[in-house]
């Protein structure tokens, strides 16, 4: 990792980093070393109106997002903003000068019959960028909207006509590569709506509570990112789908208590070790409405992950992946026959992830993959049949966020933790291999999204102090150089100076085996190192995951930085397991979810306590979700470092969670028993010797209120005494009617009693 001196940044210490590790990506294996590279903002008074309501019910601190579409010219993107007077208009806009034109007026956005214009949330162009599908009137289905009505405004007429006008809604509309026709997903089957006819025709009929086409089921989408399941072949003739039947799943019933007599929602939701959809993908050909479905083997227990057109009218890619997740298969697919080939196996001892990297070069000859074959996830190159070409990168760093290849230059453009895993850089690397250039590096964290002809980039980069600023740039042969800025954040920045927020301090601590760790710690601006602060760590620690980054944090940090102006020291450790560090990092956690981690949460606790400036018998923790499963094992197993500690909708048993989430990790709970009962709360609960605030939503689809409703029967079997908070029908995000400000008031309060200046003395344990 380089730093250097500069006006208004601390010295960076690089000496805790030896030269040899530092592109790597590995870190000093001191015990306690500190590696201050936070940007120092400016003491001022508080600010008095630094609040939980500011900072989470208001914009006050919110960042500014630029985002645009780019248009195929490289030279114009279109941007969906709101006119004076509320309405929503797409304009168009010249990216080197900002000039801007009106692309749809507000006014022409008033759909036939309508007495006010529809509000656009989304949308899409066809691919000679004639026509423009709009979306709008979402409905929340599970954890995304993707529900409501569609319509599409043709750019040479000036007309809007709905996509559909029969009943219900459509999901994942999507305009035919031509722009004449738009398939789309109702009631778990496929439609396609003729926009020069109007005509709408039906294309499956299989549909029902059982039978799902062109989208998934709720795991497939929770795990795998898959929600929309079709595509259309590049000639517009074919639309390759998937059909899952969940009918062996059992529902998972879901009680909204808030009415008179109670409303059970039934949710099909697969638990580990129990039946999931059985999964088929077909290719319907459109002129006879026939479906040719693909030979993807004998066993049924499987999952295709993804599936697209090869490059080909006449082809479509489908991986499969096995239930135990150790073994994923490429498959080549003939869309006439359905006959397959496998052309590439990935294989490993623990899992494999599954990647969007797949790409299709040379008009289908070659494609470019990923992989973490030789420890870290990098480029190769194949030839069509699955011949390797060569890998095209390599190094102690993985590739993270893939921005695409240009075929014109032979560039492959990525984001890496490059120099560090608390940092991601922009970089490309050509067709050809040989070294990964930096195009843009250093301190914090850079994304771009590319113009078609990677000759431009809109880039965004942020610190943990500093917000996001967003700029155009141009791309050359010696890096970006920027052209203008679009989001700078200004305000934002200028009212966080006037706050006198303290600063984020980058460090590495000792894993319970020693094994050097990332972490941070966030300390108030007038910090007193001869004083003694509480502690409170914030966990996540899943695997591959990651909370110690050189990132602007939103209302996250600024809530830490809120509770730093209290007398609460805030820090994180991203323990074993976690990502950014290679597979053999990552998958060491493999079938003891728990274990591993929570040793090394405990070990970090104790280091802090060490600190002359920390009151070890003031440590807490709190997480969410993996992190709140994080923080009562941590307190569970603790021998004196915790004397608090919040679970926001833990997992308490691993076998009530989803079957491709755990088994992923663990297997299934026959195959991995010793695994589940040792990485559960459960078993542990007796043992609990620190203060404990649990909370959950009763309406968490994801991870059920029943985790909880089961820890606390354990607990209360042990007589040991904790507090609790149940939020009525509120989702796994616990939000929504001012609800996030009341749960920060809940957790703040709940900390500021145990953790802070004023805490009780705790020589009387917590369960007496």
């Amino acid at each position: 990792m380089r730093h250097t001196r500069s006006k208004g940044r601390s010295d960076s210490r690089t000496h805790c980093i030896p030269a040899h590790a530092r592109k790597a990506g590995l870190v000093a294996p001191a015990a306690f070393c500190v590696a201050a590279i936070a940007t120092a903002l400016p003491l001022s008074a508080q600010e008095p109106g630094f609040t939980l309501e500011r900072i989470h019910a208001s914009t006050d601190f919110a960042a500014e997002n630029f985002s645009a579409h780019w248009m195929s010219d490289g030279r114009t993107w279109a941007r969906l903003e709101a006119d004076p007077e509320g309405a929503s208009a797409l304009w168009l806009v010249d990216v080197l000068t900002g000039e801007r034109n009106r692309l749809i007026e507000a006014d022409e956005l008033l759909p036939p019959g309508g007495q006010e214009p529809i509000a656009v949330e989304s949308y899409t162009f066809s691919e000679d960028e004639r026509r423009v599908l709009l979306f709008t009137n979402s409905q929340q289905v599970w954890r995304a909207r993707t529900k409501g009505t569609y319509y599409v405004f043709d750019l040479e007429t000036r007309l809007l006509a709905p996509v559909s006008r029969a009943d219900g809604w459509q999901m994942f509309a999507k305009l035919s590569p031509d722009g004449r026709y738009v398939a789309f997903v109702r009631d778990h089957d496929l439609f396609v709506t003729d926009l020069i006819t109007s005509e709408e025709l039906r294309l499956t009929s299989s549909g029902s509570d059982d039978i799902i086409n062109g989208t998934t089921d709720w795991v497939y989408e929770e795990e795998l990112s898959l929600r929309d399941a079709f595509r259309w072949s590049p000639d517009g003739k074919r639309i390759a789908y998937w059909q899952l039947d969940q009918s062996a799943i059992q529902p998972f019933y879901m009680i909204d208590e808030t009415e008179l007599y109670p409303e059970i929602v039934p949710v099909r939701y697969p638990k580990a070790g129990t039946p999931n959809s059985t999964v088929r993908v077909g290719s319907l050909e459109l002129a006879t409405g026939e479906t040719t479905w693909f030979d993807i083997g004998s066993e049924s227990d499987i999952y295709i992950a993804r599936m697209e057109w090869a490059a080909s009218s006449d082809e479509v890619v489908i991986q499969r992946l096995n239930r135990h997740q150790n073994r994923l298969d490429l498959l080549l697919g003939d869309a006439g026959s359905g006959a397959t080939e496998v052309i590439l196996t990935e294989t490993d001892d623990a899992w494999v992830d599954v990647h969007d990297h797949l790409t299709w070069l040379d008009d289908g000859r070659r494609f470019l993959w990923s992989s973490e074959r030789d420890g870290w996830r990098h480029f190769y190159l194949y030839e069509r049949d699955g011949t390797l070409v060569r890998q095209l990168t390599s190094g102690e760093w993985e590739v993270s966020s893939f921005f695409g290849v240009d075929q014109a230059t032979g560039r492959v453009y990525f984001s890496a933790p490059y120099e560090s895993p608390l940092t991601r850089a922009i970089l490309t690397v050509g067709l050809e291999g040989g070294e990964a250039q930096v195009l843009a590096g250093g301190r914090g964290w850079h994304s771009a999204s590319f113009s078609p002809d990677f000759t431009r980039a809109i880039q965004s980069h942020s610190t943990a102090d500093t917000p996001p600023i967003t700029t155009l740039q141009e791309v050359g042969d010696d890096g970006l150089a920027e052209v203008r800025k679009l989001a700078d954040n200004g305000e934002l920045t200028a009212r966080l100076t006037a706050l006198g927020l303290g600063t984020t301090e980058f460090m590495t601590v000792a894993a319970a085996d020693g094994t050097p760790l990332h972490a941070y710690m966030i300390k108030p601006a007038d910090f007193d190192p001869t004083r003694e602060y509480g502690l409170l760590m914030y966990v996540y620690g899943g695997p591959g995951s990651g909370t110690v980054a050189d990132r602007w944090g939103g209302s996250r940090s600024l809530w830490f930085h809120y509770l730093a102006q209290r007398g609460i020291l805030v820090a994180s450790v991203d323990n074993r397991g976690t990502g950014a560090r290679g597979r053999d990092f990552k998958k060491q956690t493999y079938l003891k979810l728990g274990q591993l981690e929570t040793a090394d949460q405990l070990a970090a606790a104790r280091q802090f306590g060490s600190q002359p400036y920390v009151d070890a018998g003031r440590i807490g923790i709190w997480g969410w979700s993996y992190g709140g499963y994080m923080a009562l094992m941590a307190t569970l197993l603790n021998e004196g470092e915790i004397a608090a500690a919040v679970s926001v909708a833990p997992v308490t048993h691993w076998g009530l969670y989803d079957s491709i989430y755990t088994e992923r990790f663990m297997r299934t709970p026959g195959e991995n028993p010793e695994g589940y009962e040792l990485g559960s709360p459960l078993t542990h609960a007796e043992r609990l010797n620190a203060e404990l605030l649990i909370i959950h939503g009763t309406g968490d689809d994801n991870v059920h209120s029943q985790n909880t409703l089961q820890m606390i029967e354990r607990l209360e079997e042990a007589d040991r005494q904790f507090d609790m908070r149940f939020y009525p029908n509120k989702r796994h995000g616990i939000s929504g009617d001012g609800t996030r400000v009341n749960l920060h008031r809940l957790i703040t309060g709940f900390v500021l009693e145990h953790l802070g200046p004023d805490a009780a003395d705790r020589s009387e344990p917590a369960t007496s």
